[in-house]
């Protein structure tokens, strides 16, 4: 439950840490606003606090029109949860409820539905729909601001399933109409159907300029490429492929998606804020690891992010092409396999022409066909066959737990690529790699024990942000630190993992 007088003190500093952890409801004028929002401060007694949008919304406010609450950063509590509701809300931003329905949310949970309500209801205080359906109305809103596509395809492109309900959504959630948002709308509408730009906003310090680094220097040509300041990948989504050109910016990362299908807007918005970690509260992050022996390298580097995936299988995958190669190699070995296996874009966006190879297609291939020692054959063919099969889920909601069990039973798999998949396809913030060779190195470079059982020991102060303590281990063996002038904080080179998983070796 959210502590009144808190969120109170948060509101009257307009500090915009607390943007999209909780939402100022305001009962005189009807609105609901970020808690940074430059309005005038209501009275005590006009006032509620909401832990969503949707449950502002079901209390019958509508998105204050000054800060637009509906676009603030989501809350890094639901990255960091690893229970049931963390779980159903990473998969209900994902779109399923939309494709699947509340029944295919709570198949995907192993829960009943009933269950999945009451404890989506008591969490958050809002139900499934009413919670897709809170993210149905931001997804119309940037339709309809930003491209040209006529109002019925918006709806249905939205999710929603009738006209009626779509209307009734957007008068509820604005105050407006679906034709007086888009003419109200200040933003230059494309022409082009399925090019849509946006702005994805991060709470403040972010080093968004490592993660670029990172992306950057794994590449694997024809799905990723840099240009310039600019990321740009393909993604394989529910519905069909799209294309992701990120640029970081001063306060968040400007986005232009190119989607087969503008039903996915939802799913690939959601999978880029994964990407780049742009839901951590960076000032609760430094505070905890600014104390103590990585106090200046935090200083130096504020706001380090972990670097998430699109794709959970992709990530899986490229974790076993990159056991026992440099990174380098890692690449070019993916680049042969998307030529040779992933499927072409109609339509290719500079050097980014192929999806990355889904676990299906890698699975029916002769694992003689790889190009890569036998072992690591098998090891890949095993993974990929209980992927497509479902045997191994990794999907946003699926179980930590579970899933660590499930990747460790896969002959080839051992703790260190469970974990690294862990951290970077389920956003669990405590992973800690001590037998990693990067770690070692960064803990003795910052005079901290390097052996691994001294090294975990230590870590343990660390707690619950240890995947931060280690991307900060890696930047010390950077080989470079910079300013970015675009994001505004110093950087480094992220190191190249060294796995140290010898089972297929």
């Amino acid at each position: 439950m959210l502590d009144f007088d808190a969120c109170r003190r948060a509101a009257e500093s307009r500090d915009a840490r607390f943007d999209g952890i909780f939402f100022t409801g305001v009962h005189t004028t009807g609105i609901y606003c970020r808690p940074s929002c430059p309005a005038i401060t209501p009275k005590r007694e006009n006032v509620s606090f909401y832990r969503t949008a949707a449950e502002a919304q079901a209390a019958g406010l509508r998105a204050c029109r000054r800060c637009r609450p509906d676009v603030a950063p989501g809350s890094p509590e639901w990255n960091i949860r690893a229970d049931l509701a963390g779980r159903a809300m990473r998969l209900i931003s994902d779109g399923v409820v939309d494709r699947e329905g509340v029944a295919g949310l709570a198949g995907r949970l192993g829960y009943t539905e009933r269950h999945v309500y009451r404890t989506l209801l008591a969490e958050v205080g809002a139900s499934p729909i009413a919670l897709a359906r809170a993210q149905r109305a931001h997804t119309s809103r940037i339709l309809l601001e930003t491209t040209e596509l006529p109002i019925t395809e918006v709806a249905f492109a939205a999710g929603f399933a009738s006209i009626r309900q779509f209307n009734d959504t957007i008068r509820v959630a604005f105050d407006r109409t679906p034709r007086e948002l888009r003419t109200q709308a200040h933003t230059k509408r494309r022409p082009t159907l399925g090019a849509i730009e946006l702005r994805l906003a991060y709470r403040r310090p972010a080093d968004l300029a490592g993660i670029f680094d990172f992306l950057g220097t794994r590449a694997i040509p024809g799905v990723e490429e840099m240009d310039g300041a600019t990321y740009r990948r393909s993604l394989a989504l529910p519905n069909g492929t799209g294309v992701a050109e990120l640029t970081p910016d001063d306060g968040f990362v400007r986005v232009t998606l190119r989607l087969a299908d503008l039903r996915d807007l939802s799913a690939a918005v959601a999978r880029c804020r994964m990407l780049f970690d742009l839901d951590a509260d960076s000032a609760a992050i430094d505070e905890a690891l600014g104390d103590g022996p990585l106090a200046p390298y935090v200083a130096a580097r504020p706001g380090m992010r972990v670097p998430g995936a699109v794709s959970g299988d992709e990530l899986a995958v490229r974790a076993i092409l990159g056991q026992q190669i440099s990174v380098v190699a890692a690449r070019n070995l993916a680049g042969k396999l998307t030529a040779a296996f992933g499927k072409p874009l109609d339509e290719p966006v500079g050097g980014v022409t192929h999806t990355f190879p889904s676990a299906a297609a890698l699975a029916a291939v002769d694992p003689s066909e790889f190009p890569m020692p036998r072992a690591r054959q098998r090891a890949l063919h095993e993974l990929t066959s209980r992927l497509a099969d479902g045997t191994v889920r990794l999907d946003a909601g699926a179980d930590r737990d579970e899933t660590r069990s499930a990747l460790l039973d896969v002959p080839g798999i051992g703790p260190w690529t469970a974990d690294y998949i862990s951290m970077r396809v389920l956003g669990d913030p405590d992973v800690f790699l001590a037998s990693d060779l990067g770690v070692r190195k960064g803990m003795a470079r910052a005079g901290l024990p390097d052996d691994s059982r001294g090294a975990t020991e230590y870590a343990e102060r660390w707690r619950p942000w240890r995947s931060y303590a280690q991307v900060h281990l890696w930047a010390l063996l950077g080989q470079r630190i910079a300013t970015s002038p675009t994001v505004g904080s110093t950087h480094g080179a992220l190191l190249s993992q060294h796995n140290p998983d010898r089972s297929i070796s």
